[in-house]
């Protein structure tokens, strides 16, 4: 990897070495020199996308957040981070041209922070939240979560549900950016972990019996207030997919 003062603006707070996945965290607030830097670093699109926000403060996380993931890509590729050759699936997940397909990656940012997940060939998704108050949790979690969620998030006492709830988010939102099926996969039809303590795993999905062994989901360590979730294929089960002759 090249670009070490990219790599030591921003540092890896989880990594498999061994699976090949490392977790970079990059702080949104930045000043003023280092957010021109970061925006310059956007293709047109991105720039155009940019323009379009209302706030300053959702302009400028956006920016930093995509020109330090441009930055950090290049870095992996070895290349320009004006040359990092970013395509979108149907549903809006990027991804990298046919050449680089080898080096996977997921973003997300929300508050303060965001998360850049990268991978040597394994499909992940990323997602980072700031835990909040919120006066609709109850009617959230009817709507988007499944069942026995919904019971384990009632039966904790008050204080502990908003973490639950965005613990449980979060890990939802990682899945189904690693599956790469956005909202077209309704929240409801699979089931995570929330409780306290309890370690992050995919319990369930409607209809796919084997997912449970075929991805694995990670608590991050992120700051204070903020709760983060890692979903990435497994090894094994990739490779297995990536050798099975077509029907």
């Amino acid at each position: 990897m090249r670009h070490s003062a990219i790599t030591q603006t921003y540092h890896i707070i989880y990594s498999q070495p061994v699976a090949g996945v490392d977790l970079w965290q990059i702080p949104l607030r930045q000043p003023a020199p280092a957010q021109a830097q970061l925006a310059e670093a956007l293709s047109p699109d991105e720039q155009e996308r940019a323009s379009r926000f209302r706030f300053d403060r959702d302009r400028n996380a956006f920016q930093v957040a995509r020109g330090a993931m441009r930055l950090l890509l290049a870095a992996y590729l070895d290349i320009a981070a004006a040359a990092v050759p970013l395509q979108y699936t149907a549903h809006g997940k990027p991804f990298l041209a046919e050449l680089y397909t080898p080096v996977k990656f997921n973003l997300s940012h929300a508050g303060d922070w965001a998360l850049l997940a990268v991978s040597a060939g394994r499909e992940l998704g990323v997602d980072i939240e700031q835990i909040r108050p919120l006066s609709d949790l109850d009617s959230l979690a009817r709507r988007f979560f499944a069942p026995a969620e919904q019971a384990e998030l009632r039966a904790l006492p008050p204080e502990q549900r908003p973490r639950a709830f965005f613990t449980c988010w979060t890990r939802k939102e990682a899945f189904i950016k690693a599956v790469g099926e956005g909202l077209s996969r309704p929240l409801d039809q699979f089931e995570v972990t929330l409780r306290p303590g309890e370690p992050a795993r995919l319990r369930r999905v409607v209809g796919d019996a084997g997912a449970v062994d075929r991805w694995s989901l990670h608590a991050l360590p992120v700051p204070s207030g903020y709760v983060a979730a890692l979903a990435a294929a497994q090894v094994a089960a990739q490779v297995a997919a990536a050798e099975r002759p077509p029907d």
